[in-house]
């Protein structure tokens, strides 16, 4: 029996999802113990991510739209716009992180860090939207975890004000719409037989570069520690 939107999610979710201790940075994060300049690494390397992962949503909405998927487009063109609203909360962060705005511009990002959003433009130019939009929204639940972890620990730890803490607070609270999007962009995706086994693959990847990410990070922290 072919599955419903909700219960694809739901398994594809459960099988890609991360081991509990694999992330090596967000709890050093949580505890207190990562120096803060890997925060300030963290901040300056989303704002290379955030406009990269921006384009690849916006050309995979228009991707979508050339073959009649309205639902896949509407899922990628709500991705698009939460990246606009992740773009003004990372400014806050950069400030609290005393990152100046020379540094900001200078700033130069490490390929551990950026392989993630590398790869998602290599989706968004070969992947079928449907297949793409199952495997993101299935890494989604693990980053989502660790901005809310992140967010606690900074205001327990560092006396970051909600302001400085919007950006991981975007990605951390429910997104009910953003949900919908997804179910409706995976049920047209199995309706019209646009998903196949490849997300499984897509989401693998997705997850490992995500992976890759928090352990050059960690690398850093470890190297700026002395460690």
């Amino acid at each position: 029996m072919t599955p419903t939107a909700y219960e694809l999610l739901r398994t594809t979710t459960e099988r890609l999802a991360p081991e509990a201790d694999s992330n090596p940075l967000v709890p050093l994060i949580a505890d207190g113990t990562a120096h803060p300049r890997t925060l300030a690494v963290l901040a300056l390397e989303q704002r290379h991510v955030i406009p990269a992962d921006q384009r690849s949503f916006r050309h995979l909405a228009q991707r979508a739209a050339e073959t009649g998927d309205a639902e896949s487009t509407a899922f990628f063109d709500a991705l698009a716009d939460g990246e606009s609203l992740a773009d003004e909360r990372l400014a806050p962060l950069l400030d609290a992180c005393s990152v100046s705005e020379t540094e900001t511009a200078t700033y130069e990002p490490q390929a551990g860090c950026q392989a993630y959003p590398a790869y998602v433009a290599w989706l968004a130019l070969n992947g079928e939207p449907a297949d793409v939009a199952l495997a993101l929204t299935a890494n989604f639940a693990s980053w989502g975890g660790y901005c809310a972890t992140i967010a606690r620990a900074l205001r327990d730890h560092h006396g970051f004000t909600d302001e400085a803490c919007g950006f991981f607070d975007l990605f951390a609270e429910p997104a009910p719409d953003l949900d919908r999007h997804a179910l409706a962009a995976v049920q047209a995706g199995l309706d019209r037989g646009r998903i196949t086994a490849v997300h499984l693959r897509y989401g693998r990847l997705v997850q490992r570069y995500e992976a890759m990410f928090w352990q050059t990070l960690a690398d850093g922290d470890a190297a700026v520690r002395g460690r």
